[in-house]
């Protein structure tokens, strides 16, 4: 976990960050004021949706004090440097917001000019915000690295925060540093510090070996869970981030296990010789949605996380399918044919009053709420499988997605991207794809093999 450089220092010589008073373990703070720095001024910025395209951001190589070589980099905290920039540089870039340019393409500033910028010179390359920050290597072998971010045209600094960090965790500390610039911008939550996890998939369509894997919501640090002797399909972080619920069919028979993260320990929570589907977390992380069809019917029912008797929520003809909780717990978006095709349906978490809200023309499944509560986003079927999005009344539906087959939307954790997975015509291969609520920018995330069943965790602590 992330630690917090709690001080900043400014000297003559260039700049020098303290460490933590208090060396404990805890969860970054929320973004602190720059000393000096007042919102009332009208130095605050805050960018507009139709002002995000035209807001060029300068992000040069991160400097360093001293270039020494470091189990982050063995070509030293330089070059570690020139990496750390690059992430910010690509998480801007790619969630279509802002119109960065790269550390290759740009001047690196030395050490001291970090916290003294050479204004004149961004302003010469067009830069309306500029990035600024640094890499250290530690005496206990951690790095300290710092980012900062600067108003070319006021020349005012509008933000800093640090982090002192193992030397495996240096992405992390890029991200968070994405995190600070895009809040402070755009006024929204972050979401780059986050991890993905989803079914990797190998082998003829036929046949597929599919296998729980994690990763960075970039794509990096990929980590295979499961070992593809039994199929893996759905997972779904838990709340604290702790663990992953998902659905395992070994000899046959469905099981629904909780995976901790940490430990690399696994609890069975339900089995049945029945089909099931779709495990989901409460907001609280105290109980698993999923369904189950006995009989010839589907319906949802409610479990303990830790497992225990299943509780029945929806009880009618037809196929419920899917449970998705709203933020605060209180309703389940859910799926159902009840009504002769396959609609979406809510209701209030104890099962009772369910209502439809989507009719539109076509299907529609996968229901997931969205982290704001306001929306829900949901697979879309006319011919074509598409991702769109519809407030929780089912008005004002959008398709974002034109593929053959994209399915199975999940919400990044600030409710503004949505990661799906496409499935190619003829050849059945799988990739992971994601489109911000505008629709304009779709792109891959690219994994070592296919890809299917995406779900986005929330912002780690």
């Amino acid at each position: 976990m992330l630690r917090f450089a709690l001080a900043f220092l400014v000297s003559g010589l260039g700049l020098s960050v303290a460490a933590p008073v208090v060396a404990q373990e805890l969860s970054l703070p929320p973004v602190e004021q720059a000393e000096g720095f007042d919102a009332e001024e009208g130095i605050s910025v805050t960018v507009t949706a139709d002002a995000w395209q035209d807001l060029g951001i300068a992000i040069p190589a991160f400097a360093t004090n001293e270039d020494v070589s470091t189990p982050a980099n063995a070509n030293g905290t330089g070059a570690l440097g020139q990496e750390l920039a690059r992430v910010v540089f690509n998480d801007l870039r790619n969630n279509g917001l802002f119109r960065p340019v790269g550390p290759d393409a740009l001047p690196r500033p030395t050490y001291p000019q970090i916290t003294a910028p050479a204004y004149a010179t961004w302003r010469g390359r067009s830069a309306e915000m500029l990035v600024h920050g640094y890499v250290r290597a530690n005496a206990d072998g951690r790095l300290t690295v710092g980012c900062y971010l600067y108003d070319v045209i006021l020349q005012d600094e509008l933000v800093r925060e640090g982090w002192v960090v193992q030397p495996a965790e240096w992405r992390r500390a890029a991200h968070k540093c994405a995190d600070l610039i895009y809040s402070r911008l755009s006024g929204e939550s972050p979401f780059f510090d986050s991890r993905i996890a989803y079914i990797a998939e190998t082998g003829p369509k036929d046949n597929r070996t599919k296998r729980l894997a994690i990763m960075d919501s970039d794509g990096a640090n990929h980590r295979f869970i499961t070992n593809g002797q039994s199929t893996a399909l759905t997972p779904r972080y838990s709340p604290d981030y702790s663990k992953i619920a998902y659905l395992s069919y070994q000899d046959g028979n469905p099981r629904i296990y909780v995976y901790d993260v940490d430990s690399g320990r696994q609890t069975l929570v339900t089995q049945s010789s029945n089909p099931t589907f779709a495990p989901r977390w409460s907001p609280d992380g105290r109980y698993i949605l999923y369904s189950m069809a006995v009989a010839g019917n589907t319906d949802i029912y409610r479990v303990p996380a830790t497992g225990g008797t299943p509780l029945r929520l929806t009880d009618s003809p037809g196929i419920d399918v899917g449970g998705s909780y709203s933020p605060d717990g209180s309703k389940i978006v859910f799926e159902s044919d009840r009504s002769g095709t396959q609609q979406v349906y809510i209701m209030d978490a104890d099962g009772r009053n369910a209502r439809r809200i989507t009719f539109f023309s076509g299907r529609a499944g996968t229901p997931e709420w969205s982290p704001r509560g306001d929306q829900i986003a949901f697979t879309h079927i006319v011919g074509d499988f598409h991702i769109a999005v519809m407030n929780t009344d089912g008005r004002n539906m959008r398709t974002l997605t034109n593929g053959w087959q994209d399915e199975a939307p999940t919400w990044a954790p600030n409710g503004r991207i949505i990661q799906f997975f496409r499935t190619e015509r003829g050849s059945g291969e799988t990739s992971i794809w994601q489109v911000d609520l505008t629709g304009e920018n779709e792109r891959r995330l690219q994994t070592p093999v296919g890809a299917s069943d995406p779900a986005w965790g929330p912002v780690l602590p």
